[in-house]
């Protein structure tokens, strides 16, 4: 007999919902075991208004498990655009190992490439090896580091190009 694992209902929030406050608290926690302190990287609540970037929630059976967003980057000697960040990806622990964050991470690639997005990037840590095979494992590869965190020995900085909408 085979059980299937609910289905995660994705739905698009602002980042100051409560749903992405409870889940972010979350996250920083997790941080604080991972890396010894929470991420300090500059967020702006404007990053993730369409069409600048996208902050999205998954429910099962109207819980909040799982989070993530895309917004829009500036690329260096350039304007950014077509270059989009993944931030803020994170499944509660009593909910991984079921596929909700390569389904979280689809979502968003798909609502990057509506809104223009043609290259996807994101900073993580060798202290996440779970993070960095669920990128790799989704066509991420290694680019040179940058953002907050780019001189910290330990980021690692992953992109992958995005293939039009069909």
């Amino acid at each position: 007999m085979q059980h299937d694992e609910p289905v995660l209902a994705i739905e698009r929030r602002e980042y100051s919902h409560p749903d992405v406050r409870r889940l972010i608290g979350q996250l920083q926690d997790l941080y604080v075991s991972i890396y010894g302190g929470s991420d300090e990287s500059p967020i702006d609540d404007a990053d993730f208004q369409p069409p600048r970037g996208v902050f999205a929630v998954g429910y099962i059976d109207d819980e909040p498990v799982a989070m993530g967003a895309w917004r829009s980057v500036e690329s260096a000697g350039g304007s950014g655009r077509g270059r989009g960040e993944l931030k803020r990806m994170f499944v509660d622990e009593r909910y991984r190992g079921r596929s909700y964050s390569g389904a979280i991470l689809s979502w968003l690639e798909n609502s990057a490439r509506e809104h223009g997005v043609t290259f996807m990037i994101l900073e993580t840590n060798l202290n996440h090896p779970t993070a960095i095979a669920l990128y790799r494992s989704a066509g991420y590869r290694d680019i040179p580091n940058y953002g907050h965190y780019a001189n910290n020995p330990r980021t690692v900085s992953l992109g992958r190009g995005l293939l039009p909408a069909s």
